[in-house]
C-alpha cells in the first residue's frame, strides 16, 4: 500500500542500562538519555537523525535538570531543537502521540524522546554515606513545559493515612477480589501467579533489570527480604524505580526515512494513540475495580486505527501494581491468562519512575520486528489509574495514517463521581480496603466506605485486631460504623 510521505514512523529504539556498585564511575541520568538515544539512531543505521532532529521530548524524573532535553540534544549533537518536558502527572504517551502529529502535519522530520534514572546509583552512594554528583543546571528553561491539570488524591484520602501508591492500588485490589467472589487466599494465589508470569518474560527480555525468574510462593508470601507493604501488596508486587535504566526512541517521516535509506522492514507504524485525562481521586470513583478512561481510550484507539482486540497479538498492559493490569484487561476484554506483557512488568523489567513506557514501547518494537505483520498495544498510566494512554503499533503501514484523539471529555461524561466527606459519623458500607503494617505485623485498616446517600467517606482503625481480622477475612461488602474522625469500627473491634 501507498504511505504517505509524511506520515511518522518509529525508526530506532534504544536503551541503556548499569548496574555499577562504585557511583563515582556510575552514570548520571542525562549521559544514561545520551546513551540510549545514540544506541536508537545506530539502531537505525544513522546518526544523521540526531543531527536532523528539531525536537526532544522528555518526562520529568528524580533529577534536578531544568531543561534536560537541552543537555542531552547537546551531547547528541542536535544543536536546533525545541525542547518539551513533560511534568510528573503528564501521561508518557502524550509525548509520543505529540511527536507523531507533528510529524504528520509536517512541522517536524525528526522528533526525540527519551527518558532516564539512575536511581540505583543515588542509592548506591546514600550507602555509602555520600550523593551521587549530578550536573548542575538550574538557569534554563524548556520551550514547553506539560503540566497537569488536577490532583490525584483528596484531603480526606490524605488524612486517613491514604497516600503512597502501593496503598491505593492495593484498595482497588481488594475491590476487584470481591468483585470477582475470590476468597482471599485464592485471590492472593491468583495475584502471585500472575507476577511470575510476568517475571518469567523479563528473563527472556535482555533489557530486564532482574532476569531471574521469582515463583509465586516468593511473590506472595511476606518474609525479611519480601516484607509486606499494603496487603495483599508484597514488596515484590510493588514496581521498582531503584534502576539505572534509560529509553531512547527516534520518529521521523517517511519521507526522512527514505532518504537515509533506513530499510522499511525495521520500521514500526504508529497506529492511533489516545488519551483520557480526567482525573478523580479513588474515593470519588463510581467503582473501585473499573475504570472508565481505560474503557473509552482503549476502545477509541483500536477503532481508530481500524483493529479488533483480537488481532493484536503482543500486549504491554502498565504494571505498577498487579491492580493496574487487572483492569486494564477487564476494560480491554482479554483473559488474564494472555501473555500482557513484553518486557515482564515494572517489578521485575524495571520501572523508572516516569520512563516506563518509553522502555516498553523501546522493546515492543523489537518484538514486532521479530514478528512481521504483527500488532502491538502499549498502555499508559499516570498517578493511580487516573489517567490513562494507549498506543497501536504494528510492524505494517497504518491504513487510516497516525489517528490521535484525546477522549478526556467523553471520559467526564460517564464518570459519574462521588462526592468525599470528610466530617461523617454513622453506618457504612466497605467498598474497599487494605492493610499496612509495622514490621511483620498488621497495624493500621484503612478503608474506602459507600453511605447510604451514595456518598463516599474514609476511615481507619489502628486496633491491631481488626487489621488482622481484615487480611484474613473478606470486608469489602461489610456494615461498618465510622465513628469521630474517621475512625473505622466494627463490633467488638475498634480503636479506643
Amino acid at each position: 500500500m501507498a504511505v504517505d510521505s509524511r506520515a511518522p514512523v518509529l525508526v530506532g529504539v534504544g536503551v541503556a542500562a548499569q548496574r555499577c556498585d562504585d557511583p563515582s564511575r556510575a552514570l548520571e541520568p542525562y549521559a544514561l538519555m545520551v546513551r540510549a538515544l545514540e544506541a536508537a539512531a545506530d539502531d537505525a543505521g544513522s546518526r544523521a537523525l540526531l543531527r536532523d532532529a528539531s525536537s526532544i521530548r522528555v518526562p520529568r524524573g528524580f533529577w534536578a535538570y531544568s531543561d534536560p532535553g537541552r543537555l542531552v540534544a547537546g551531547a547528541v549533537g542536535a544543536r536546533r531543537v525545541h525542547s518539551v518536558l513533560a511534568e510528573l502527572g503528564v501521561l508518557q504517551q502524550t509525548l509520543l502521540s505529540d511527536a507523531c502529529c507533528a510529524i504528520a502535519r509536517g512541522d517536524e522530520e525528526v522528533a526525540l524522546v527519551t527518558g532516564g534514572e539512575a536511581k540505583y546509583r543515588a542509592v548506591r552512594a546514600k550507602l555509602a554515606g555520600g550523593s551521587a554528583s549530578e550536573t548542575v543546571q538550574t538557569d534554563v528553561a524548556p520551550d514547553r513545559v506539560l503540566e497537569p491539570a488536577e490532583p490525584f488524591w483528596s484531603e480526606v484520602e490524605a488524612s486517613r493515612g491514604l497516600m503512597m501508591p502501593v496503598q491505593f492500588f492495593a484498595v482497588m485490589e481488594s475491590a476487584l477480589r470481591h468483585e470477582d467472589g475470590l476468597r482471599i487466599e485464592v485471590h492472593r494465589d491468583r495475584v502471585a501467579a500472575l507476577w511470575a508470569r510476568f517475571s518469567e518474560v523479563a528473563a527472556s527480555n535482555p533489557h530486564a533489570w532482574r532476569r531471574t525468574p521469582v515463583t509465586a510462593a516468593d511473590i506472595r508470601d511476606a518474609s525479611a527480604a519480601n516484607p509486606m507493604l499494603a496487603f495483599p501488596y508484597t514488596k515484590q508486587h510493588n514496581s521498582d524505580w531503584n534502576v539505572d535504566q534509560a529509553a531512547g526512541l527516534i520518529l521521523c517521516s517517511v519521507a526522512k526515512a527514505r532518504a537515509l535509506r533506513i530499510p522499511e522492514e525495521r520500521w514500526i507504524h504508529p497506529h492511533s494513540g489516545t488519551e483520557s485525562n480526567h482525573a478523580l481521586p479513588l474515593s470519588a470513583r463510581a467503582e473501585l475495580h473499573r475504570s472508565p478512561g481505560a474503557a473509552i481510550a482503549g476502545a477509541r484507539a483500536l477503532a481508530i486505527a481500524g483493529v479488533r482486540i483480537d488481532e493484536v497479538e503482543h500486549f504491554d498492559l502498565y504494571s505498577c501494581f498487579p491492580a493496574a493490569v487487572q483492569v486494564f484487561a477487564r476494560e480491554l476484554g482479554l483473559p488474564l491468562e494472555r501473555s500482557l506483557t513484553v518486557t515482564g512488568g515494572m517489578r521485575f523489567a524495571g520501572g523508572p519512575l516516569n520512563n516506563y513506557v518509553l522502555q516498553a514501547t523501546a522493546r515492543m518494537a523489537e518484538v514486532l520486528r521479530g514478528d512481521p505483520g504483527s500488532v502491538g498495544l502499549v498502555t499508559c498510566v499516570s498517578g493511580f489509574l487516573n489517567k490513562l494512554g494507549f498506543a497501536v503499533w504494528a510492524s505494517k503501514p497504518a491504513p487510516r495514517g497516525f489517528q490521535y484523539a484525546d477522549v478526556s471529555d467523553d471520559v467526564a461524561a460517564q464518570a459519574r463521581p462521588r462526592e468525599i466527606v470528610g466530617e461523617w459519623t454513622g453506618p457504612a458500607v466497605i467498598a474497599g480496603y487494605t492493610v499496612l503494617y509495622s514490621g511483620e505485623t498488621p497495624a493500621r485498616a484503612i478503608a474506602v466506605c459507600d453511605l447510604s446517600d451514595g456518598r463516599r467517606t474514609v476511615a481507619a482503625s489502628d486496633a491491631p485486631e481488626l487489621a488482622d481480622a481484615m487480611t484474613r477475612e473478606e470486608f469489602c461488602g461489610r456494615a461498618v460504623t465510622v465513628g469521630a474522625g474517621g475512625e473505622l469500627r466494627l463490633m467488638g473491634l475498634c480503636s479506643s
